[in-house]
C-alpha cells in the first residue's frame, strides 16, 4: 500500500516520499514529449542548450512538457510534439505518430514520455525556443549523426541517449518495418 508523504513542493516539481523512496513529480503535466524529425535532405533535427541540473551544454532531441500551461486542455502527444518542434527548431511538421510510450526515470519520477515521429517537414522560422530559452539547432545528415555525436562529445558536450534510441527507430521504419510500439499501448 503506498503511503505518498510530500517532502517538498516547489512551483513545477514535488518531491516525495514513499516507505524508504524518495522521487519527484511534474507538477501540472501528463509526461513528456521527445521529438524524432528528419529533413527533406535526410539530416536529423538536433537541439543544442544550457542544462542546469548537469551544469554543462546538451545535445538532445527537441522535447517539451506534455499538458503543462502551454498545452491546450485536449492536446494530445503527437500535437505536442509538432509544436514544441516548431516552437524550438522553427521546423513545422505535418504528421506525428507515437513510436514508444513509456517512463523517463521510473528510480527518479513517476513521469511519462513519448517518442513522437514527426514527419512533412517545413522550416518556418529559426527556432531557439520560447520565453529564456536558448536553444540552438542542428540538422545533422544521418549517415554522419553517430561520428558528430562523438565529435561533440570530446568538445564536452553531454549527449542525450535518447538520440540513440531515435537513430534505432529511424534505421528499423526506414526498413520498411512499420512503427514499433514497445511499451504498450497509451
Amino acid at each position: 500500500m503506498s503511503q505518498r508523504e510530500s517532502l517538498h513542493r516547489g512551483r513545477f516539481l514535488e518531491l516525495l516520499r514513499d516507505g524508504h523512496w524518495e522521487f519527484v513529480r511534474r507538477l501540472n503535466a501528463r509526461g513528456a514529449v521527445f521529438v524524432v524529425a528528419v529533413t527533406a535532405a535526410r539530416e536529423l533535427v538536433l537541439v543544442e542548450q544550457y542544462r542546469v541540473p548537469v551544469g554543462e551544454r546538451t545535445l538532445e532531441l527537441p522535447a517539451g512538457i506534455y499538458g503543462d500551461d502551454e498545452s491546450p486542455k485536449d492536446e494530445t502527444p503527437e500535437q505536442c510534439a509538432l509544436r514544441e518542434l516548431e516552437e524550438e527548431t522553427g521546423y513545422r511538421g505535418k504528421a506525428a505518430k507515437v513510436l514508444l510510450y513509456g517512463p523517463v526515470a521510473p528510480g527518479l519520477t513517476d513521469e511519462m514520455m513519448y517518442l513522437v515521429r514527426v514527419a512533412g517537414l517545413a522550416k518556418v522560422h529559426a527556432g531557439g525556443g520560447v520565453g529564456s530559452e536558448q536553444i540552438t539547432v542542428h540538422a545533422v545528415p544521418l549517415k554522419d549523426v553517430v561520428g558528430w555525436l562523438e565529435r561533440k562529445r570530446a568538445e564536452g558536450f553531454q549527449v542525450e541517449p535518447r538520440i540513440y534510441a531515435a537513430l534505432y527507430f529511424l534505421e528499423h521504419i526506414d526498413q520498411g518495418q512499420g512503427s514499433a510500439r514497445p511499451g504498450g499501448a497509451r
